[in-house]
């Protein structure tokens, strides 16, 4: 079986890369995709519209033409792993994770003990909870190899 894997999150530290080499050394046929990783591109994903008048205009134009992509590539994917850092909020992935739970997809949360508290909402509509990147390559392996 092949899956698709949208990877969602926190975008200051490389888990996105552990977790493709992690699937790859285990052999699994995933496919991953990402939002824009480089923060001041996304930031001006919008500025080719035109000037804006004020920081929020301009986030805003950036927040849609992004939500092109990230909606796109959650709607196509299998499961999408929604990952929260330590050192910012991450509203964005938790507005990815409550869009999975609209749209019945599955999705996986990925982050340290210290935040179950403030993401039990998150948590209880997730299919697992893992606290390492190693926690999600065994889901996936279980869940393309079992």
């Amino acid at each position: 079986m092949s899956f698709s894997v949208y990877l969602s999150g926190e975008i200051h530290t490389d888990w996105r890369e552990e977790i493709q080499r992690g699937a790859e050394a285990a052999g699994l046929d995933v496919t991953f995709t990402a939002p824009v990783t480089d923060h001041p591109a996304s930031d001006a994903a919008g500025d080719h519209l035109g000037e804006t008048e004020s920081r929020f205009w301009r986030d805003h134009q950036s927040a849609k033409v992004n939500a092109i992509r990230t909606r796109t590539l959650i709607e196509q994917s299998d499961l999408v792993v929604v990952r929260f850092g330590e050192k910012y909020k991450q509203w964005n992935a938790a507005f990815d994770a409550g869009y999975c739970a609209a749209l019945g997809k599955p999705y996986v949360t990925l982050h340290e003990a210290d935040l179950v508290h403030p993401l039990k909402e998150v948590d209880a509509a997730a299919h697992a909870w893992c606290t390492t990147t190693d926690q999600v390559v065994e889901t996936l392996r279980y869940v393309l190899k079992a």
